[in-house]
């Protein structure tokens, strides 16, 4: 193999000083003892190119329900793999979606966790709708939020797929497709642990074991604890927020019960069990002011003045939910039985998934119980998946086809908590009322009249919302790939839909027990003076006078039918350099909003033109992919915040339908010229706008960018150095950037672009990532050190309104800080 310059000249600069002094600058933080140079390493043989850029691009993968390598797939597609997730310490794809440009994975509420694709997104507003990219857990479709984003527990890869998705799976993806495939048990014993110490206590732990039952039996249990202190405490309490506390199990068991027969089953457990995300008020306590007779209290300056608004990166956070918590409790099973036939094969698998969560957070940002507000979204959730898929070849052809059922069960109730003493704020900043006709009030006449024992204020209100559906999806799918010459192929696939959903929604009249028993203890009072204790007794925030009946069980009931095709034509010019195009249609099913009582959207359908190329260069050592891309997205459907101006003037969350396109481009590179040293890129540009689309607020945003950032990029270097104390010592520095929000006339009402001078919002965000890690030369043991945002580098996510014209109280989130820590390995 003759000698590459490019190759021998990054050797010698690899192995020599300036590398080395590169990477023990001051700015990285991270330094080993560099070896002195060894000469003759310079003069060493080149590796072998074949072996290196084999690695580079013959990951398997099975996004095509097909078992092929990654740059034999004509869809851009961005693979995870479990080295990735373990130098990143990632515990769930949240932490590293910025690692993924284009992906976007929103989970400072992990029982309710959101997920973008390419500027798609389907904002969480219940059970009622899912999400438009699809989740998928060894082919299984997470159902609903809560049970969409779960701690990583001995995962193979992950498989990003972007665009729609309808023929390869069995539940549609409209944005893409997130495809999470574990490991299973393997015919040869295997143990090994893991545990991590860091910084604002973190502890986390993982262990598997395969253990091969006999020849044709393995059992792989594996399980996992994470758990941390917090990063920011409260400043009255001292209580912590931001901790993580998780726990999971898994246990696959296979069993080949002929040479042609395979056998799945697996079960999963996880639980949850954490303070809700911090709600860091914006509202100085120096700027309170006292409120005149009857009160006797100070309340935040009402109306808001966005220029005096703190920096939530640096004000104290002030929260006082009552019973606050964000839990789940999550169980899933999945049969898998696949069977060799001599036309091809045939799998069945049979999933049942079933999770609890509870979620109830501050949302007024204050521990002012005159502003008090909290909500609470508690769920409860059934489902059953099967799935019938075959595939074969057949002359020229590679086919796949299938048929799935999925039966879903859903129970939702959306709670809103006050107390009479935030009723009154309420009621006079917003529904105008006088200081006589409120609680305080009344509360300041009852000494007088012989009746001073007791109290009206403090006690506590909620209202709620009501949800149980009744979720069915028939889909038959099939897709071929056509050989028709050895370089040119044409793939068609095409799949039918058919969705059944049954919705209700029940308003319960408000609760309030102890205010109640003290309304009939004052009973003779009131009828002495004429006061009808209703007044007291009336929902407040889900009325009829906002589209809310009281009482009333409002059900509703739909079907849609969808077909979606998928066209995709690629060509070898040669072995190492294949282009396609394609033009696909996604689909998501209608739904329901479920706090806007007799709500009902269609379904969102997208077409997706896309065209690229993926290379080898194999005497560079290089792999460079790439596509563009264009969509229209009718009918999308979005939560938005809207003030209400016109009714109540409380504000509320309603579903508002929008038409979009983006025009995109998306690159990938990977080079490795020596087995030691290893580069990659990946970054996305993206131009999402509205077509036509009108806001709550009545702002037109016809052709106004929808807020997705125009450009996100990721790269990572790693280097190796063997024979250091018996082992190798490998250094990774992985970097990250998602540019600023691409504001429009309702972005600052919805909190995501700039609000107050004083902080910014929606800025571009970056991460850096460092790991060093020795492992013996037998894998047997190891150690590393991390840190994840090396440079601490913090972030306004958002901005909440919702309290804000209400109680003049808005709040908002930020990320957490820098992350650093140890890890021990053992395995054996």
């Amino acid at each position: 193999m003759r000698q590459r310059p490019l190759s021998i000249s990054l050797r010698k600069l690899l192995f020599g000083g300036s590398t080395l002094l590169l990477l023990c600058s001051p700015s990285l933080a991270f330094c080993a003892d560099a070896p002195p140079q060894d000469a003759a390493a310079s003069n060493a043989p080149a590796s072998d190119p074949v072996k290196d850029v084999t690695q580079l691009g013959k990951i398997t993968v099975t996004a095509q329900s097909r078992s092929q390598e990654m740059q034999e797939v004509p869809i851009p597609l961005q693979i995870v793999t479990a080295q990735q997730i373990d130098t990143l310490a990632a515990t769930d794809l949240s932490r590293m979606d910025i690692f993924v440009p284009g992906l976007v994975v929103g989970a400072d509420q992990p029982t309710q966790p959101s997920y973008q694709m390419r500027g798609i997104e389907t904002s969480n507003f219940g059970i009622g709708t899912e999400s438009a990219v699809g989740v998928y857990v060894d082919g299984v479709y997470a159902a609903r939020s809560g049970g969409a984003l779960l701690a990583f527990n001995d995962i193979a890869r992950i498989e990003v797929l972007k665009g729609p998705q309808g023929t390869l799976f069995g539940r549609n993806a409209a944005a893409g497709a997130i495809s999470i495939v574990t490991n299973e048990p393997t015919d040869r014993f295997e143990g090994k642990a893991r545990v991590r110490f860091g910084n604002d206590g973190r502890k986390y732990a993982d262990a598997l074991v395969n253990v091969p039952v006999n020849r044709d039996m393995a059992v792989r249990m594996s399980v996992l604890d994470n758990r941390s202190d917090g990063w920011i405490k409260d400043a009255a309490t001292g209580e912590s927020y931001g901790k993580d506390h998780d726990w999971g199990s898994r246990l696959v068991w296979r069993w080949n019960a002929t040479p042609d027969t395979r056998v799945l089953l697996a079960w999963d457990h996880e639980q949850l069990k954490q303070p809700p995300q911090p709600a860091i008020g914006l509202i100085a306590k120096s700027d309170y002011v006292a409120r005149p007779a009857p009160f006797n209290d100070q309340v935040p300056p009402f109306p808001a003045d966005p220029s005096s608004y703190l920096d939530p990166r640096h004000a104290p956070l002030y929260n006082d939910t009552v019973d606050a918590g964000e839990k789940r409790h999550f169980n899933g099973a999945t049969l898998t039985v696949d069977h060799s036939f001599n036309w091809g094969s045939l799998t069945s698998t049979t999933a049942w998934r079933h999770f609890n969560t509870y979620n109830r957070g501050d949302y007024d940002g204050t521990n002012n119980r005159a502003t008090y507000l909290d909500t609470a979204n508690i769920e409860s959730n059934n489902s059953w998946y099967q799935e019938f898929k075959f595939a074969g070849t057949a002359g020229i052809a590679d086919w796949v086809a299938g048929v799935s059922y999925y039966d879903e069960h859903a129970r939702q109730t959306s709670q809103t908590n006050v107390f009479t003493d935030s009723v009154d704020s309420l009621a006079m900043n917003v529904g105008g009322a006088a200081a006589t006709d409120t609680f305080a009030f009344y509360e300041s006449l009852l000494p007088l009249v012989g009746y001073g024992q007791y109290h009206l204020l403090g006690d506590p209100w909620r209202e709620q919302i009501d949800n149980v559906g009744r979720f069915k999806a028939y889909a038959a799918y099939g897709d071929v790939i056509w050989h028709l010459t050895d370089r040119l192929s044409l793939t068609t696939g095409a799949r039918f839909t058919r969705d059944e959903k049954e919705f209700s929604w029940f308003n319960p009249p408000r609760r309030a027990d102890e205010l109640d028993a003290t309304i009939d203890a004052l009973m003779p009072l009131l009828n002495l003076v004429g006061i009808d204790p209703g007044v007291f007794q009336q929902n407040l925030i889900f009325n009829a006078a906002g589209g809310a009946p009281v009482n009333v069980l409002v059900k509703d009931k739909n079907s849609w039918n969808d077909f979606s095709p998928r066209v995709v034509l690629d060509y070898k010019f040669t072995p190492d350099v294949m282009g396609y195009a394609s033009v696909t249609k996604g689909y998501k099913a209608g739904g329901y909003n479920s706090v806007q009582i007799g709500s009902r959207f269609d379904p969102e359908k997208v077409l997706n033109y896309e065209a690229g190329l993926k290379t080898l260069f194999p005497d560079q050592n290089l792999l460079l992919n790439g596509s563009v891309y264009y969509y229209r997205y009718d009918n999308k459907q979005s939560l938005t915040l809207d003030p209400n101006s016109a009714g109540s003037g409380v504000p509320r969350y309603l579903v508002s339908s929008t038409d979009q396109e983006a025009h995109g481009l998306e690159f990938e590179a990977q080079w490795q010229p020596v087995d030691a040293f290893k580069l990659s890129l990946t970054g996305a540009y993206i131009d999402a706008t509205y077509r036509q689309a009108v806001a709550p607020s009545g702002a037109d945003l016809s052709g106004q960018p929808t807020g997705e950032p125009l450009f996100s990029f990721a790269s990572s270097l790693s280097y190796t150095w063997q024979d250091v104390a018996g082992g190798a010592l490998e250094f990774d520095l992985s970097h990250a950037y998602r540019g600023k929000s691409r504001c429009n006339r309702d972005s600052q009402l919805q909190g995501t672009c700039q609000i107050s001078p004083n902080f910014d919002t929606g800025v571009a965000q970056q991460r850096t990532d460092a790991r060093l890690d020795w492992h013996a030369a037998n894998d047997q043991w190891g150690v590393a050190l991390y840190a994840n945002n090396v440079f601490n580098k913090r972030y306004v996510t958002g901005v909440n309104n919702i309290s804000t014209s209400v109680f003049g109280t808005p709040f908002a989130s930020i990320t957490p800080p820098r992350a650093v820590g140890v890890e021990l390995r053992v395995k054996f």
